[in-house]
């Protein structure tokens, strides 16, 4: 590919332009800035849990963090992707298309939240812009809570 000027979008393509699609392609659907931080916090308070994984089996969804023993899941959610409330910008470009996304993507969450309680999991979300130690704070003391058979947040 020589240029922009002659490439040309594959058939069913999401993308607007080579440049918009190698963007795209860059994002990170695991191990975002905020997922890592937040996770170090959590793991330097003592705990340990799984990264990225299906907290049932034939659920073919990915928590951020799973902890088993305690059937905790947390998700750090995105502001773009998730739909968040204070920040979410609809975007200018092929706006029907990410917008139709983002709604799929939030409906999904909520069919994760309802299908992980329905199986006795406590779910945490948190959105990218939350303070990371509040956030790690908050999942320490809910865990071991958990674990301990306290009273737990619920989401």
């Amino acid at each position: 590919m020589s240029s922009e000027a002659e490439w040309e979008a594959p058939a069913g393509s999401w993308a607007s332009s080579a440049a918009r699609r190698r963007n795209m392609q860059a994002i990170r659907s695991r191990d975002t800035k905020p997922e890592i931080l937040i996770r170090r916090l959590v793991h330097a308070a003592g705990l340990r849990y799984r990264v990225a994984a299906r907290p049932l089996p034939d659920l073919r969804r990915t928590a951020d963090m799973v902890f088993r023993s305690a059937q905790v899941a947390v998700f750090i959610d995105g502001c773009y992707w998730h739909g968040c409330p204070e920040h979410y910008v609809p975007p200018k470009t092929n706006s029907g298309y990410w917008s139709e996304k983002v709604v799929r993507n939030v409906s999904r969450d909520r069919d994760t939240d309802a299908r992980l309680r329905e199986a006795g999991w406590l779910v945490l979300r948190f959105w990218e812009h939350e303070p990371s130690d509040a956030c790690a704070n908050e999942i320490a003391v809910t865990v071991l809570a958990r674990r301990a058979g306290g009273a737990t947040r619920s989401n």
